[in-house]
Parts: structure tokens; sequence; C-alpha cells
């Protein structure tokens, strides 16, 4: 199945912005200076409308997911990969365990409202579609967390050209960095500390998921998350939540926060009929 895309701009660049309207690249982040990242189409910010993200293919070709066909990702590491940060056994049971129960709950909701389906029967449509909400963001949300980390000390930090995105909405690394912690540590019960695109903004913003699904904003893309379910954390740190996140930034893969945000940029929502 193909779909052409929407996009006019069949350029191979995206348009370079005016230093008016573009953040200057920080200079003085030591982060900055040493971070190198295999991106290279994550177009700059701008303050009034960011530059096209440019298709780069004429066809887009669409792979659907068989209903019921959801399968638990392999980890992109060995299960000893995170420690001192998040030991061996945690990973096992996290991955293993529990977020395949999100996949399998995913499949049986999906098989579910098949069967309702063709026999015409929705008495269940409520409970099934809150089961489809709540497996399909814990799956989708475990997937983009194991992915967003690697073994301690790995990644160099944020390219600079990520670092524009960041601090063009938290001024600095430091205050979006105590921004996230704070969101994800104060998180009531289970849940996530989210940091998406959200391409109605045209921007990035941090928000906090009770659960995996409720509290978002619609159409926003998650491209960095930190999982305060006590499953994450508890073998390794008991109830000091504090102390894991804190940890937890060692293990941050910046490069992959970087390939997501590229991919996200292309969406659009828009607000209006123009």
């Amino acid at each position: 199945m193909t779909m052409a895309p929407s996009s006019p701009n069949a350029s191979s660049e995206p348009p370079a912005p005016s230093s008016a309207t573009t953040p200057a690249t920080p200079a003085s982040s030591s982060a900055a200076s040493s971070g190198t990242s295999s991106m290279t189409s994550l177009p700059p910010p701008s303050a009034t409308s960011p530059a096209t993200f440019a298709a780069t293919s004429s066809v887009i070709t669409l792979s659907p997911i068989p209903i019921g066909g959801h399968r638990l990702p392999p980890l992109p590491y060995q299960y000893d990969a995170l420690e001192p940060v998040i030991s061996s056994r945690t990973l096992h049971l996290h991955h293993d365990i529990h977020h395949q129960g999100y996949v399998d709950g995913l499949n049986r909701a999906e098989v579910a409202l098949r069967q309702a389906r063709e026999k015409g029967d929705f008495e269940l449509a409520r409970y099934w579609a809150r089961e489809l909400a709540f497996n399909g963001s814990g799956h989708i949300l475990h997937s983009i967390y194991w992915t967003n980390m690697g073994p301690p000390g790995s990644s160099p930090g944020p390219s600079p050209r990520l670092l524009q995105y960041i601090e063009y909405v938290f001024s600095s690394f430091d205050a979006f960095r105590k921004q996230f912690t704070a969101t994800a540590q104060q998180v009531h019960g289970s849940g996530w500390g989210v940091l998406v695109w959200n391409p109605a903004w045209q921007r990035v913003e941090i928000l906090q998921a009770e659960k995996h699904e409720d509290l978002t904003q619609w159409g926003s893309t998650p491209i960095l998350v930190a999982d305060v379910w006590e499953h994450a954390y508890y073998l390794d740190y008991q109830n000091k939540r504090a102390q894991y996140l804190d940890s937890w930034w060692n293990l941050v893969n910046w490069a992959d926060v970087e390939r997501r945000l590229a991919l996200a940029i292309p969406a659009r929502v828009p607000l209006t009929s123009n």
C-alpha cells in the first residue's frame, strides 16, 4: 500500500532559517561541543515557522501491523548493559514480563474488537477501548524507553542541533533537565515523564503521563521517556524514585532522541482549514 506525501517541498535539504528567527547554536555547552550524531536531516528550529522537512521519497510505503499481531521488540543491548544504573534482574522482569504483558493485552483487545465487529455485538466496546489505550500506550512507551537508553556514559550528550530545540523552549539544558526530572518525580502513582514533539505547536514540550495513556496532548509524539512505574526501579532503588531518575540521565541515548525528533517533525496537526 502506497500513499503520496502531501509536502510540496521536493528539495533534499530544508531551507535555511534567517538569523533573526533561529536560536544561535550554543558554543559554551560541554555536551554540545562533545556531542556527535549520525542524524543529518534534523532541520533547525524557527520562532515563526519551522523549516519544512523535505520528503525523502516520492512515495511513502505503509506496512500495517496485522490486527492482534504485535510482538515484543528485543532489547537493543544485553540485559546487564545498563548496570549499575539498572540491574540485569530488573531488566529481565521489566522487559520480559511487564512489557510482554502489555503486548499480550493489546493483541487481546484488537482481536476481541475484530470479533465484535464480525458479530455486530459492541456491548463491551467501552471496556476494550480502554484496554486498547492502556496496553497500546504501554507497548509504545516501553519500546521507546528501551531505545532511549544505552550503557552508562556511552552517549556524549545532545548535539548542537538538538540543543537548539531544547534551549529554544527551556532556555538552557539545565532548566530542561530539572523540569523533566521534576515532572517525572511528581507523577501520582504510576506513569512517565515524557519529552514530546507537538506538531500543532511546532516545538518540544514536557508532559506527564499517568499510567500510560492519561494526560497526553493529542498528536504529540514522544521522543524521550522516563518510566516511573515502580517495576522500573523498585528492585534497585526501593522507593527512592528521585535517586533512580538522577542515575537514569547517565543512560540517555541522545542520538536516539534526535532520531525520533527528526522522524516526528514532518507530522502536521493543522488547527485551521488553511
